[in-house]
């Protein structure tokens, strides 16, 4: 039986990596932690106000006289 140097496996692996697949990778995970924010993000606006979180603005009064131009 013949057996080739490297196995094909490792030579596939080599052959991927030559066409970029690194950047895909990287690119693909800030994908994942970029909807893994926004989840977690969604989650503290829901989950917040339970454990203290105030979200609300301050509401107060504003009155400003307005002068209208009748002629």
């Amino acid at each position: 039986m013949i057996l080739r140097k490297r196995p094909v496996i490792t030579w596939e692996k080599e052959q991927a990596k030559e066409a970029g697949d690194d950047m895909l990778r990287l690119i693909k995970w800030l994908i994942y932690l970029a909807i893994l924010g926004f989840i977690a993000l969604v989650a503290y606006a829901y989950i917040g106000p339970f454990f203290g979180a105030d979200f609300s603005p301050d509401q107060i009064e504003i009155r400003q006289d307005i002068i209208l131009d009748t002629d």
